[in-house]
């Protein structure tokens, strides 16, 4: 793991609690209950996908990220750790009021509650209304709304920004809304674009100067 703060560390090592816990609990679950629960479950991107996102936003000294999808703010603690080494704030989109509560909690517990801005609602109106430019997006919301979401941020994104698309390979069950959003990407000729095998497949694309 990189060298994080001992709060960071702790909030970290707290959601990977979590994670263990559920993925017991998933394989006590049917199929069909598992979907029914859906939404209990952290479902995160995962620590060498974080890892990833963290230096890459690093790296490419981005300043405004945009993260559509909060969840229970597992990624977004890599990302606001990224920003606060670049001066930069993290603005993530959430529709559950339960899971922005749960996300901001343990933002505060990190220390990063200072980089973080909170948007709770419809992403898609957000993105309409935004007056932000942004340096890089992580998008990784229902897979029905990829297209819809890049076709809102596409013309808000600065130059030689960069968006990391999540489940470009998994779960089998989105492959359909993946190969649109991948194709959309490419038919902008916009991008310079590459599919990560990380974790559940990344959509890296860096916008062409």
């Amino acid at each position: 793991m990189l060298e994080f703060d001992d709060k960071i560390k702790n909030v970290l090592a707290q959601y990977n609690d979590r994670i263990k816990a559920e993925a017991a609990l998933a394989e006590s679950l049917s199929f069909e209950e598992r979907n029914e629960r859906i939404d209990e479950f952290l479902l995160p991107v995962g620590e060498a996908t974080g890892m990833f996102l963290n230096e890459m936003v690093k790296a490419s000294q981005s300043k405004i990220i945009l993260e559509l999808g909060t969840s229970y703010g597992y990624s977004t603690v890599w990302l606001a750790e990224a920003a606060r080494a670049n001066a930069g704030k993290v603005i993530t989109m959430e529709k559950s009021d339960e899971k922005e509560n749960y996300a901001q909690q343990k933002i505060k517990e990190a220390g990063l509650n200072d980089y973080v801005e909170f948007r709770v609602g419809n992403a898609l109106e957000y993105l309409a209304a935004a007056t932000e430019i942004f340096d890089f997006v992580l998008l990784d919301i229902w897979k029905e709304l990829y297209v819809p979401c890049f076709d809102l941020f596409y013309p808000k994104l600065n130059k030689a920004a960069w968006i990391a698309a999540d489940n470009m390979l998994y779960p089998p069950q989105h492959h359909k809304e993946a190969t649109a959003y991948r194709n959309r990407v490419k038919e902008t000729n916009a991008f310079d674009t590459i599919l990560l095998p990380l974790g559940s497949g990344i959509e890296l694309s860096q916008l062409k100067n």
